[in-house]
């Protein structure tokens, strides 16, 4: 079950703890969190060099994990220019939002249009329903990878499978889904936290096969074709929703 975060006063050590937890849940990485912890404890901001030396990455890895905390809105990026007269570089450092972690996920949803696209699909035979919801999903889960940018860039098949499913992860989180992968035995899966459809997938389930087929476009974008299952949803009376892949070696 997703750990909410208090909405106002100060976070108390235990509260902010769990809130460190549900951001690590968010991501998929444990480092990112010991980064985050450590950024959140120099006001002044941390660099990427800095970074890598604490925790024995190089500087590109550390980067991308702080890349990723300031696209969540975790951290803010400032550029210091150095004091004086050819003092150097400006370097880029990252510093924690204030003192609050806030882990709300916004519902990035029209509610009327869900509601009437619930209902346009109630009209249908279930199946039918179910391959067209799908289908939309699929056309969009393509246009979310060609929105990526240079993470899409990679040609299908040349990436591995792990990652692909992590930038599909990332792309889940930003449209509001708190999705974060993991690996149970020999199979990986998605494990959303949050589901921005709201009580219109409880009420109409068949809404459940458009997150199936924005997995399954963006997986055939990133890497290949891929059959996925839903193996637990909150219609089912499920506290997440998990998405499973076939085992892989």
């Amino acid at each position: 079950m997703a750990t909410e975060a208090p909405t106002s006063g100060p976070l108390t050590p235990g509260a902010f703890s769990a809130a460190v937890s549900a951001i690590t849940n968010a991501f998929g990485d444990p480092t990112r969190r010991e980064i985050y912890l450590f950024a959140h404890e120099h006001d002044g901001g941390v660099t990427a060099a800095r970074v890598a030396q604490r925790f024995g990455l190089h500087p590109n890895v550390a980067r991308h994990h702080l890349d990723k905390l300031a696209a969540g809105g975790y951290l803010e990026v400032a550029v210091v220019r150095p004091e004086g007269r050819g003092a150097g570089r400006p370097s880029k450092r990252y510093r924690p939002q204030g003192d609050k972690v806030t882990l709300e996920v916004p519902v990035k949803t029209d509610d009327v249009v869900l509601t009437l696209l619930s209902r346009t699909l109630a009209l249908l035979p279930p199946a039918e329903a179910e391959r067209m919801a799908e289908e939309v999903g699929i056309e969009y889960g393509r246009a979310m990878a060609a929105g990526m940018g240079g993470s899409a860039g990679v040609a299908s098949g040349q990436r591995s499978f792990r990652n692909a499913l992590h930038a599909v992860a990332d792309a889940l989180t930003a449209h509001g889904f708190a999705a974060h992968t993991e690996k149970r035995g020999n199979q990986l899966r998605i494990v959303n936290q949050h589901c921005p459809f709201g009580e219109t997938a409880i009420e109409h389930p068949v809404i459940c096969a458009v997150d199936r087929g924005m997995v399954k476009g963006m997986l055939a974008a990133l890497y290949g074709a891929t059959e996925p299952e839903l193996s637990e949803s909150l219609p089912r009376g499920d506290h997440v929703c998990i998405t499973e892949f076939e085992p892989v070696g």
